[in-house]
């Protein structure tokens, strides 16, 4: 069998093989509830052969959203329709998961398809926060600068989404501190320039991280696994390292976090990335080695056989995709199908699978 295949258990949960649906915004909700896109969104990727399908970074608070298209998760009402999805996903055999999250300075943008700009006034626009009062953009308003109270404050409402969470179905949930959003923005020396105890030191910076993880292991069952989603480099001088995230990696491995979900960039516009396929994978490689904790590979990531040897050369141990999901829902059972493998398909679709006549 190939490692693609594989299945892979974390705790109580085994995935039936190695291919994620990457958590990916839809900007498709009103006040943060789900409809019937992100169900047949998600959902089809279940029915596709995904082993895992992450649901797009959901905000802790109505103003911790990207845009006012974001899903929610900051009030029970979210439950039920998130309860519906995670149910279908779970009858295909697939395991639901979601992205705890909060854009911090990054919030209060439009629809990407509208503009790629922040909303400075209008209804849909509101007032940004972050580790430090310093904009994304030039163009951006000035985010408020957490105080401590509003730092515990942030915490508990991970911790309080978590609780919701749990409740909807989701078997994986996983913490966004990366692309620059509010838990990046406290990691990175490029936007803290706090002097408090959450500021300065590597330790410092990462408090806000720390907190947070602790709060969620609180009300999150010790058998279900936990991931963090790192910017493993903001590809800047003077910012965020993969040596940085090697570090934390231990010490979130230490506080009981099962995977890394090592992605980069994002914390400013400036930064020089070099876009590539499997650009991020030796990322998620040096934090696997150095660390010893599981780690998910992403970034153009894009066929069966390039995701089957970054997982036989010990790269990775989960394959997070994106935008190849987007491009075909069904990706996993065509690269079954690819790498002669028989997998379960839905029954409403075995009448086109290769190897049966029709």
């Amino acid at each position: 069998m190939s490692l693609l295949f594989s299945p892979l258990t974390i705790r109580s949960v085994t995935l039936k093989n190695r291919i994620v649906v990457s958590p990916m915004c839809q900007y498709s909700s009103v006040d943060g509830f789900a409809n019937d896109w992100h169900l047949v969104h998600l959902g089809s990727r279940a029915v596709g052969g995904a082993g895992l399908v992450m649901q797009e970074a959901t905000a802790v608070t109505a103003d911790g959203r990207i845009s006012y298209g974001d899903l929610g998760i900051w009030k029970d009402e979210h439950i039920d329709k998130l309860s519906g999805i995670t149910h279908f996903i779970h009858s295909q055999g697939a395991i639901a998961g979601i992205q705890l999250a909060h854009a911090g300075r990054k919030a209060s943008t439009d629809l990407p398809w509208l503009s790629d700009q922040q909303l400075t006034s209008g209804e849909h626009a509101w007032q940004t926060i972050s580790a430090s009062p310093i904009p994304y953009r030039d163009t951006d308003i000035a985010p408020f600068e957490l105080d401590v109270p509003g730092i515990k404050a942030e915490v508990e409402h991970f911790r309080e989404a978590a609780v919701r969470a749990h409740k909807a179905g989701y078997r994986v949930l996983e913490i966004h501190a990366a692309h620059g959003y509010l838990i990046n923005q406290f990691l990175s020396p490029l936007t803290n320039h706090r002097t408090d105890e959450y500021g300065g030191s590597f330790g410092n910076r990462t408090r806000f991280l720390m907190e947070i993880t602790a709060a969620i292991q609180t009300v999150w069952p010790a058998d279900l696994p936990l991931f963090v989603r790192l910017s493993a480099t903001d590809w800047v001088d003077g910012g965020w390292t993969i040596d940085d995230s090697i570090k934390l990696a231990i010490g979130l491995k230490e506080k009981g976090v099962d995977l890394i979900d090592a992605s980069s960039g994002g914390t400013v516009p400036n930064a020089t990335i070099p876009v590539g396929l499997g650009y991020q994978v030796p990322l998620a490689t040096g934090i696997k080695k150095e660390s010893g904790i599981l780690t998910g590979a992403v970034g153009l990531i894009v066929t069966a056989g390039q995701a089957e040897e970054i997982l036989q050369q010990q790269k990775a141990d989960l394959i997070f995709m994106a935008r190849e999901q987007l491009r075909d829902p069904y990706f996993a059972l065509k690269a079954a199908a690819e790498m002669g493998e028989e997998v379960s398909w839905p029954k409403q679709y075995i009448r086109a699978k290769r190897n049966k006549k029709i």
